[in-house]
């Protein structure tokens, strides 16, 4: 007997058959769900099964986005009951998280690129689910703090091996779509914080919200820990990789560094990060401040906004990156560069009007366009990288957009506000997010940019 037929047989002795979901799942998956051949892939990761393990982890990241965002809905009770200022709320929604969530991402990336990474997922999304309840319970800025602290803490696991996966499982052609697909979390996440948050709060307090969105994320971990299965690297692109093959973290950076077109989409992702993060974070206090609105209606109106129209957004920019890219790669940029400067008109006027039915009307345009540039970018950024590269790649995207974007765009907002009340008094938070929204012309400009090296860039990874 030779020693690959040993090793097939030890395979189908250690494996499970899981029927769980209507899965079709190979005798020869290991029991800890590490596909470890192309022969067993082949098998395990049938259409069925892409479908079902994306749309986990999309269920994973809409579970992060509930429990980051939920403390948009939520800034003003909480601003009322603990006194706090503007600049302290926009610590607690911005820096607080994204110190942390940002900083250790990039050890837990680096984690994800020598080991397995759905059990990363798994105790990441335990962790943030467990703080996010501890979030209810705080009395004071501090322990509020903390709380969302250990969120941002939780939350850097899980981001960078997703994306690694869904890049193991999609190949090129179809990955902007998958990416998207993957990146509906933010919308869905946007959909139900607002919504169920706006309710409970107004019914049972900022405090019951907490809990509501907290919990479900423990049972969700219990599903990605029993059901996802790990496949090997490279896979979707016919590469092989082995574990020794992870290079250090200063090689990737250099390596994107010198890659000129994915410069532009860190850059661009960043900028777009930094004015979404400070527009999703204030726009219930502009909304409640400057039209009189309750924290249910808001919960509603910006879960159809951000929720149903930025779901649609946000998959179509995927779907005709990958559509047009076939004829013309550089439309995997210049899609989200158009749809950026489409919707900054619209933006501007939201802003403007004084008219409730109105600015929510015009506000629908950039709901529908601003989230264009996930998929493009993500898919992208796992592209340009090397195989063992991607969870780490992912992760100083991320870093980068949420150090500036996350930690501060809302701070920045918080910061105008006070600064221009003086002169505006409560209408201080419109033109807050009004100077913010100018930064979008400079977005638009890198994804611009990153369409003159992006066929080069990607004929050299292929090589």
């Amino acid at each position: 007997m030779t020693a690959a037929s040993v090793a097939a047989m030890k395979v189908r002795l250690r494996c499970p058959t899981d029927r769980a979901e209507g899965l079709h799942v190979n005798r020869q998956t290991p029991s800890h769900s590490e596909i470890t051949t192309p022969e067993a892939a082949s098998e395990v990761l049938t259409p069925e099964y892409r479908r079902y393990a994306l749309f986990l982890l999309f269920l994973v990241f809409t579970s992060s986005h509930v429990d980051r965002q939920i403390l948009a809905i939520l800034l003003e009770p909480i601003k009322h009951e603990l006194a706090l200022s503007d600049t302290q709320l926009g610590f607690l929604s911005g820096i607080a998280f994204a110190i942390f969530y940002a900083t250790l991402g990039i050890p837990m990336a680096m984690w994800a690129d020598r080991s397995n990474r759905r059990n990363l997922i798994t105790l990441a999304l335990a962790t943030w689910s467990g703080m996010t309840v501890l979030c209810g319970m705080a009395a004071n800025f501090w322990q509020l703090a903390l709380a969302r602290i250990g969120v941002g803490v939780g939350e850097a696991g899980s981001t960078p091996p997703s994306h690694s996966i869904i890049a193991d499982m999609y190949p090129p052609n179809e990955r902007a779509r998958a990416m998207g697909t993957f990146s509906l979390g933010i919308n869905c996440g946007l959909l139900i914080g607002f919504s169920v948050g706006g309710w409970v709060n107004q019914w049972y307090g900022w405090r019951a919200a907490f809990w509501v969105v907290g919990a479900p994320g423990l049972l969700l971990a219990v599903l990605v820990r029993y059901t996802l299965h790990e496949p090997p690297r490279g896979y979707a692109e016919g590469r092989q990789s082995v574990a020794h093959e992870a290079p250090s973290l200063g090689s990737v950076v250099r390596y994107m560094w010198s890659t000129p077109s994915l410069r532009h989409i860190v850059a661009g992702a960043t900028l777009a990060s930094f004015v979404g993060y400070g527009v999703v974070l204030w726009l219930p206090s502009f909304l409640i401040r400057s039209h009189g609105l309750q924290s249910g209606t808001i919960g509603m109106l910006l879960a159809l906004g951000f929720g149903v129209f930025g779901a649609v957004g946000t998959f179509m920019g995927g779907q005709l990156a990958d559509r047009l890219g076939q004829k013309d790669i550089r439309w995997n940029v210049w899609v989200v560069s158009i749809a950026i400067l489409l919707a900054l008109p619209f933006t501007v006027a939201f802003y403007l009007t004084a008219d409730t039915s109105t600015a929510l009307a015009i506000g629908v345009i950039p709901a529908l366009l601003g989230g264009a540039y996930l998929g493009p970018s993500f898919a992208l950024n796992q592209g340009l990288v090397p195989v063992r590269m991607r969870s780490v790649a992912s992760a100083i995207i991320l870093f980068v957009a949420n150090i500036i974007g996350l930690g501060l765009g809302p701070q920045t907002v918080g910061i105008l506000s006070d600064l221009f009340s003086a002169q505006y008094g409560s209408e201080s938070l419109r033109y807050a997010l009004l100077t913010l929204a100018c930064v979008n012309v400079w977005t638009a400009g890198h994804y611009f940019l990153a369409g003159r090296t992006l066929g080069a860039d990607l004929k050299k990874i292929s090589q």
